[in-house]
């Protein structure tokens, strides 16, 4: 079986750093292995527009901001097809066959869509469009045959439906469909960054993010603006680093060369954080270390983001021609979920 890669995001906004040490750095990293036969990244405007239908030019134009990032990050579309959801018809038609599969309570029971009806106040008026994203995911997984899934912790519900869903096709019509797994970060502070104001989740509606394309001003005051141990008052006093967000941003980024350059006096993160929870650090020298590890970071994407922006019609060019490479392949799997359905009636 060939090892083959499914990932995207909603085009929503510019990307910011929770999703980069979520997610994209990994596909950065599983594109240049060597590993995998092929590497689909799906810009999902159909699944954006379930919660922003009365607005489709802010989706427009976070196509093109999503796209920049993809490109600035080191996705590579010589090496991974990266394409648009909604030019491809194909995904839809099997989101309509799947949804006989999963029950409305079972939709509604999953942990990512119930956070999220909540988040947006959709209790008393939810699109129908919005309550069955995770039925569209797994067309959207299914129809490059994709076994691999690198995804955020957050996701792993909606991966877990899917499987669910492809076990049930499966088992009625034989076996179609590949069932996927996910990939989660290795680096378990990845799994879920928190916010700049210490919330649980980084998110544009709470305005608690540090995007990709951030001016270095921008991050400097940002992350100097940060929430940290409201307990550690005085530079003497011992400080927590388990729910610090200074400290769980270091986790993410920082490495032993980051200390050689900008912090010589500490060997390595574990040295810094004993002497912090001792007492005798004070935040702001934590704030100003994480400042020059995230200017290093992200300055480089910044730079090749500014340089692609430049040609945006080139930008556009290869959504097309990926999302026609794309819809070839969706067309494929179509044409033999048809057939296991016996519903292909004039082949």
């Amino acid at each position: 079986m060939k090892n083959i890669i499914l990932t995207g995001d909603r085009p929503t906004g510019k990307l910011h750093i929770g999703h980069y040490v979520g997610s994209l750095r990994r596909r950065v990293e599983l594109q240049n292995s060597g590993k995998f036969d092929k590497i689909y990244v799906m810009v999902a405007d159909a699944q954006a527009l379930t919660d922003n239908f009365e607005n489709p030019d802010k989706v427009r134009e976070n196509i093109t901001q999503v796209a920049l990032d993809y490109l600035a990050c080191g996705l590579d579309p010589e090496k991974s097809t990266i394409f648009v959801q909604s030019h491809v018809a194909e995904l839809t038609e099997l989101t309509f066959y799947y949804m006989n599969l999963v029950t409305l309570a079972r939709l509604q029971r999953n942990p990512t869509v119930k956070a999220e009806i909540k988040q947006k106040n959709f209790e008393l008026s939810l699109p129908m469009g919005f309550l069955t994203y995770p039925v569209s995911q797994t067309a959207d997984i299914t129809a490059f045959k994709a076994n691999t899934v690198p995804v955020g912790e957050d996701q792993l519900p909606m991966l877990e439906q899917a499987r669910e869903i492809v076990r049930s096709f499966n088992g009625l019509y034989g076996e179609t469909l590949v069932e996927p797994k996910a990939v989660l970060p290795e680096n378990k502070s990845c799994l879920r960054l928190p916010g700049t104001d210490g919330m649980a989740k980084m998110s544009k509606s709470l305005g608690n993010c540090i995007y990709l394309a951030d001016s270095a001003d921008e991050i400097k005051r940002k992350i100097m603006g940060m929430y940290t141990d409201p307990n550690h008052l005085k530079v003497t006093d011992p400080g927590d680093t388990k729910n610090n967000p200074t400290f769980i941003y270091l986790d993410a980024f920082v490495n032993d060369g980051h200390f050689e350059r900008y912090l010589p006096e500490y060997a390595n993160l574990d040295e810094m954080k004993a002497h912090y929870e001792r007492g005798g650090l004070g935040d702001m020298k934590v704030k100003k270390f994480l400042n020059a590890v995230m200017q290093e970071t992200l300055e480089p994407i910044r730079l090749r983001r500014e340089e692609l922006e430049k040609d945006l019609p080139a930008i556009w060019e290869m959504l097309r021609k990926g999302s026609e490479e794309a819809r070839a392949v969706a067309a494929n799997t179509l044409s033999e979920v048809k057939k296991a359905m016996k519903i292909d009636y004039f082949a």
